[in-house]
C-alpha cells in the first residue's frame, strides 16, 4: 500500500526545488528543476551534499501551477488537525506557499493579480485531507476499492479538488519525463489529494456509548463557481453546485483525539492501532445535491431578482442523460427531490425539470396531490411499466417548500419525510465492521449492508431549502441507524433520548449549511435557525434578511474575482495556454464615462450632503445654497437612475472565462446606451469605434508575434 508522506523536506537551490521525507530515507528524491519545471527522481542519498539555500518542512504538495510568466509549486506549510475517523488522522489546509521556478526581477500587474487571487482562494476554501484515509469516497465505494493501489490512484476524481494543481506530478507518474520515458511509481508518495467543502469529526457519547459521528460535504470540481456565475448542467453533464454529503457513525473507533502513533510502528500508515479487540462497526449514508440538470441561467443586472434565462429541455437532454447515467451507476435509485416554487419566476425552472424527468423515463406516470394550501402539494414522476432502462430508476418528487412552511410553519416540512417513508426505508444505508482480523486483509471494511439508492435534492440555490431537508433526512436516518444498533427502543428517537447528542447534532448540520453557502454564496446559509434550534424564529427571520442583502451586494459587485479563482484553481482557464498578446487580462474595458457615472453618482450625494449640513451666515441668501442642493440633486438622481437601468455595465463580472450571457447582455446594454441616451449616447459610441480598431491591431499584431 503506498501512502503519501506524511513529512517532507524541502531543499531550494539556485538550480532545482528537492523534496525527501526524513522518515523514509530509502525512498528517492522528487527534484523539480529550476526554471524549466523538469521533473525526476534522485536517490535521496547523492543529495545529501548538495549546497541549498534554504531548508523547510512541509505538511505535502498542493501541485504545481503555471500561470502567465512563471511556474510556481504550491505547497502546505501548515496543516490543522480536525481529528480521527476510523483511526486515521484528517487535516485542514491552514497555510501555504508559492515556490517560483524563476526569480522574478521586474512585476508584472497580471501575474500579481494571479497570484492574489489564488492565495485568496486557498486561504478562504476549506480544503481537507489524510495520509492514509481517502477523504474523496465515501466508505461503501472505499470497501470496493483495491487498498493495494496508491492512495490518489482511488480518489474520487469528481471531488479530487487539486487534480488540475497535480496534473505534472501525474503525468510524470503515467508518462515518465526526459531520460526516463516509463511509469514513474515512486513519486506516487508525493501526490496527495485533497477535497474541498466540509468535514467535522466528533469523539462523543449517545446515552453513555462512546461513538464517532463525522460528516463530510465534498464538493465537485466540475463546473464550480460562485451562485449566479454557474448554474445548471454543462455539456459533459456536471451539475453546478454538485455536493455529496456522508453521515458517519463509527462504534468503537480506533482513536479519538488528536494524539499520536500508538499500536502502529508505522509511522507512514497515520492510522492509530488497537482497540481493545473489540469490532469497529462503520455506518455511514449519502445524499447528494446539484443545481437543477437543465440549461439555465441567472443574469445579473442589479436587481434583486436576476433575470431567468433557460434553453429548451430538448438541447439539454444528451447533458442530462449524461448526468444521471453516471449518478445511477454510482449511487443506484435516485430520488429527485426538488424544491423550487410552484409559482412565480422560479415555475419555468420546476416545469423544465419535469419536464426533462418526462423525457428520461419510459411511460412516465405523474401524480399530483393537492390541500386546501396548495393545489400542488406533492408531484411524482415515475415510471408506469416495469423498469425497462437505467432512467427508470428515477424518482421525481416536487414538493413545494415555501407554501407549505409559510408562517414560520417550518414542522409542515417533516410531510416530506413521511411522503418518502417507503423509499427511505428500502434505501438503507451502508453498514460494515473493521475487526481486529480484517487487519490481516489490508483493512479492508467487511460490508454487511449497502445503501441502494440516493436523495438528490435541490432548490434554486441548493442551499437554504436543501440544507433543511437533508439534515432532516440525515435525522430520519440517524434515529434508524441507533434503534438498529440498540442504543434506542423502536419508535424512539434521539432528540427526546439525549439532548446534549441533539445540541450537537444540530450544530453540525448548522455548520455545515454555512460552509457550503460561503463557498458557492459567499454567506452563510438561512434558515439555519430551524437547524440548530428546531424551530423557525423571528430574529431568525431577521438574520436571513441580513443574509440577503449581503447576498445581493456580494454576489453583484463582488463575485467575478471569486469566480476567476475557481476558474484559475481547477484549471478552466490557463494563463501558460492561453493567447493573451501583449494587452492586460483584468484592465477594465469599459467607455471611461461609463466607468466615471458612480464616481459622479458618489460626488454628487457628497456635495448634496455637504449642502445641508453646512451652517449658514444669519445675512447670507438662501437661494444659491438651494440652488447648488437642488443642481446635484439632481445629477445624482440622473447617475442612479443611469446605473440601474443599465445594471448590466456595473456587475462584477468575471473576466478570465466569460459568460456567454453576460458578453450578450453587455453588448445589448452598450448598444441600447448609444442609441437612447443623448448625452453619453455619443461619446460611447466614438469609444467603442476606437476599440473596434485598437482589437484589429492587436490581433494584427499577434499574428505576427506568432508567425
Amino acid at each position: 500500500m503506498t501512502l503519501p508522506f506524511r513529512d517532507i523536506n524541502v531543499q531550494a537551490a539556485s538550480d532545482s526545488y528537492i523534496f525527501t521525507s526524513p522518515s523514509s530515507p530509502n525512498a528517492p528524491a522528487l527534484t523539480i528543476d529550476r526554471p524549466t519545471g523538469d521533473i525526476r527522481l534522485s536517490d535521496a542519498s547523492l543529495l545529501a551534499g548538495k549546497r541549498v539555500a534554504r531548508v523547510s518542512s512541509i505538511a505535502g504538495i498542493l501541485g504545481v501551477v503555471r500561470l502567465r510568466l512563471d511556474k510556481y509549486i504550491i505547497v502546505i506549510t501548515k496543516a490543522q488537525p480536525v481529528g480521527r475517523l476510523r483511526g486515521h488522522m484528517v487535516y485542514k489546509v491552514v497555510a501555504t506557499e508559492f515556490l517560483p521556478l524563476r526569480e522574478r526581477q521586474i512585476h508584472d500587474p497580471d501575474e500579481d493579480k494571479f497570484l492574489n487571487l489564488l492565495k485568496g482562494f486557498i486561504k478562504s476554501g476549506p480544503m481537507y485531507f489524510s495520509y492514509s484515509l481517502d477523504v474523496t469516497n465515501t466508505n461503501q465505494r472505499q470497501a470496493q476499492h483495491d487498498l493495494s493501489t496508491p492512495l490518489w490512484q482511488r480518489a474520487d476524481d469528481r471531488f479530487f479538488w487539486n487534480r488540475f494543481l497535480q496534473s505534472d506530478l501525474i503525468n510524470f507518474r503515467t508518462k515518465g519525463g526526459r531520460g526516463s520515458p516509463a511509469p514513474q511509481p515512486g513519486i506516487d508518495p508525493y501526490i496527495l489529494p485533497v477535497i474541498f467543502g466540509m468535514f467535522e469529526i466528533h469523539p462523543t457519547t449517545f446515552k453513555g456509548t462512546p461513538i464517532t459521528i463525522a460528516l463530510i460535504t465534498r464538493r465537485s470540481r466540475h463546473r464550480a463557481g460562485t451562485r449566479y456565475f454557474s448554474r445548471g448542467i454543462d455539456e459533459e453533464g456536471h451539475a453546478s453546485n454538485y455536493n455529496e454529503t456522508e453521515q458517519i457513525v463509527v462504534l468503537n473507533d480506533r482513536g479519538s483525539g488528536l494524539g499520536g502513533f500508538t499500536g502502529s510502528g508505522n509511522m507512514q500508515s497515520g492510522k492509530l492501532g488497537g482497540s481493545d479487540g473489540k469490532e469497529m462497526q462503520v455506518l455511514s449514508y449519502v445524499q447528494t445535491r446539484g443545481s437543477v440538470p437543465v440549461y439555465w441561467a441567472e443574469v445579473n443586472n442589479l436587481k434583486y431578482t436576476p433575470t431567468i434565462q433557460l434553453k429548451s429541455t430538448e438541447a439539454a437532454f444528451p447533458a442530462a442523460k449524461a448526468h444521471f447515467d453516471e449518478q445511477i451507476r454510482l449511487y443506484g435509485d435516485n430520488y429527485l427531490v426538488n424544491l423550487v416554487n410552484q409559482k412565480g419566476r422560479e415555475t419555468r425552472v420546476k416545469l423544465a425539470y419535469e419536464q426533462m424527468v418526462e423525457r428520461l423515463v419510459s411511460s412516465p406516470k405523474e401524480r399530483v396531490q393537492s390541500d386546501t394550501l396548495t393545489d400542488e402539494k406533492f408531484h411524482t414522476i415515475e415510471t408506469g411499466t416495469k423498469p425497462q432502462t437505467d432512467f427508470d430508476r428515477l424518482h421525481y418528487i416536487y414538493f413545494d417548500f415555501h407554501a407549505e412552511t409559510k408562517g414560520l410553519q417550518m414542522h409542515r416540512a417533516q410531510l416530506l419525510i413521511d411522503r418518502m417513508h417507503e423509499a427511505l426505508i428500502a434505501q438503507q444505508y451502508f453498514r460494515a465492521v473493521d475487526s481486529p482480523a480484517s487487519q490481516v486483509n489490508g483493512g479492508r471494511l467487511e460490508v454487511r449492508n449497502l445503501q441502494t439508492s440516493v436523495v438528490r435534492t435541490n432548490c434554486m440555490d441548493c442551499l437554504d431549502r436543501t440544507n433543511v431537508v437533508q439534515s432532516m433526512l440525515a435525522r430520519w436516518t440517524l434515529d434508524r441507524m441507533f434503534i438498529d444498533l440498540g442504543l434506542m427502543a423502536r419508535g424512539s428517537n434521539f432528540k427526546e433520548e439525549d439532548p446534549a447528542f441533539e445540541f450537537m447534532f444540530r450544530n453540525m448540520w448548522a455548520d455545515n449549511a454555512d460552509i457550503v453557502s460561503n463557498s458557492y454564496a459567499g454567506t452563510g446559509a438561512m434558515k439555519t435557525d430551524l437547524t440548530r434550534t428546531g424551530k423557525r424564529t423571528k430574529a431568525g427571520a431577521l438574520a436571513d434578511a441580513n443574509i440577503a442583502v449581503t447576498r445581493y451586494c456580494k454576489n453583484n459587485f463582488f463575485d467575478g474575482p471569486r469566480q476567476d479563482a475557481f476558474d484559475l484553481f481547477l484549471g478552466v482557464y490557463q494563463p501558460g495556454a492561453a493567447n493573451i498578446g501583449s494587452q492586460l487580462v483584468f484592465v477594465d474595458r469599459r467607455p471611461v464615462l461609463i466607468q466615471a457615472i458612480p464616481y459622479v453618482a458618489a460626488f454628487s450625494l457628497f456635495f448634496v450632503f455637504v449642502g445641508m449640513w453646512t451652517p449658514r451666515l444669519p445675512d447670507s441668501a438662501v437661494w444659491p445654497m438651494r440652488l447648488f442642493i437642488i443642481f446635484w440633486t439632481a445629477v445624482a438622481g440622473w447617475s442612479l437612475t443611469f446605473i440601474i437601468s443599465n445594471g448590466m455595465l456595473y456587475v462584477s463580472w468575471p473576466k478570465l472565462v466569460p459568460r456567454p450571457w453576460a458578453s450578450e447582455g453587455y453588448h445589448e446594454t452598450i448598444s441600447k446606451v448609444v442609441r437612447k441616451d443623448k448625452i453619453l449616447g455619443p461619446l460611447v459610441a466614438k469609444h467603442e469605434r476606437g476599440l473596434s480598431t485598437a482589437r484589429y491591431i492587436n490581433a494584427e499584431e499577434g499574428k505576427k508575434r506568432i508567425e
